[in-house]
């Protein structure tokens, strides 16, 4: 009885773990920049279309190697231009990708876990629980997926895929090694050459693992905050009580610090009805952030079904945004985009036709937490 073998899935692989793969099979190590550029750079992933690596190479890496990304469930455009893709993962889970263009900026907003183990009071993804960590070959697989979408060669100045926010679905630090590893991808001229300034993690307050992150990384943080106190966001937060707000600013400004220039903390903010977005919790905000470099990004809530939470009035939204703006903070209040491909923040509870059958059975597809900038959304499969 013979046993298959496991291909290496190369699509997930860092430049050094590449030059190691070819090290490992007896090539050089110059054939990870080549493969790398057929991959990344022009989305191929049959060997045989690889034309500067020798046949037998090819036929080598076919019997030991595949470039698999994750299987993309459905493909939306919206009539401003988000795009929202629905992918399969090996789990068995889906997950949400959304792109939102923006003059000559293009925001891909990734996930990093399929469901969420942090349960924030306001996200329906930690109401389902923990489902899987994403490999890093279906992280940067989300990037890649995009990007051949458009068409898209990353060496060309006019590239659709500008910035990349790991603001989707699940905490991308509870996943450390395989979103680092994307990350890397990410900025690697030999993957997508995205600058350290436009890669950004957002995470909702994993203290340790921000202190790890400045040993292995230089991009750019994003804190989901959404409270000015340790009370208010133990409830809408519940990690807040393992780490709490001073220790958790702590952490942040030691990794900004670790960067050595003159970058700055994003704060993401969702404003809840009644609950986070009174004159006090501005007045609380102003204080607690007073000694701390960042810009902050205010996000109305769009209610979905059972939240318990509403959006506050525009009123109430440009009140607090005013308030934060006199005390000298560089404040912006998140544009709703996609609501008609249910794509927007807090918006995205809702059913995605699975393409692949031609019953009209549906797939339902979790809302993701109102907490991100774009707020990703994803389900398993019934």
């Amino acid at each position: 009885m013979t046993t298959s073998t496991v291909k290496t899935n190369l699509l997930g692989l860092t430049q050094l773990e590449m030059e190691k793969f070819f090290d490992s099979i007896g090539e050089k190590r110059f054939r990870a920049g080549q493969v790398m550029k057929w991959i990344h750079h022009l989305g191929v992933d049959d060997f045989d279309a690889m034309t500067n690596v020798s046949k037998a190479l090819r036929d080598k890496l076919k019997a030991i190697a595949e470039v698999r990304g994750p299987e993309v469930v459905s493909e939306d455009i919206s009539t401003d231009g988000t795009r929202k893709w629905v992918v399969r993962v090996a789990s068995g889970s889906c997950v949400e990708t959304v792109y939102i263009p923006q003059g000559k900026r293009g925001t891909l907003c990734v996930s990093s876990q399929a469901g969420c183990a942090l349960d924030c009071s306001f996200c329906s993804t930690g109401k389902q629980g923990f489902n899987s960590n994403l490999t890093a070959a279906e992280v940067i697989g989300q990037v890649w997926i995009a990007n051949k979408s458009f068409g898209s060669i990353p060496a060309t100045a006019d590239r659709a895929i500008t910035n990349v926010v790991m603001m989707g679905m699940g905490e991308p630090l509870l996943n450390f090694d395989n979103v680092v590893a994307a990350m890397h991808l990410m900025m690697d001229d030999l993957g997508y050459g995205i600058s350290k300034r436009r890669v950004t993690l957002s995470t909702s307050g994993v203290v340790p693992m921000i202190d790890e992150l400045s040993k292995h990384i230089d991009v750019s943080l994003a804190l989901s905050l959404h409270a000015p106190n340790d009370a208010l966001r133990n409830q809408l937060v519940p990690i807040n009580k393992k780490y709490p707000l001073k220790m958790l600013l702590e952490s942040c400004q030691r990794y900004m610090s670790s960067l050595g220039e003159k970058r700055v903390l994003t704060i993401e903010y969702t404003l809840l009805k009644d609950i986070n977005d009174k004159t006090e919790h501005a007045v609380e905000m102003i204080e607690l952030l007073k000694n701390i470099p960042c810009k902050i990004n205010l996000i109305p809530f769009n209610p979905f079904p059972h939240s318990g939470y509403e959006r506050p009035s525009n009123n109430a939204i440009r009140r607090f945004q005013d308030q934060l703006h006199h005390a000298g903070f560089n404040v912006t209040v998140r544009t709703t985009r996609g609501e008609d491909i249910d794509a927007a923040c807090g918006q995205l509870v809702g059913q995605v036709l699975d393409r692949t059958r031609r019953s009209e059975r549906y797939i339902a597809v979790r809302e993701l937490s109102a907490e991100n900038d774009i707020a990703q959304n994803a389900a398993n499969n019934n």
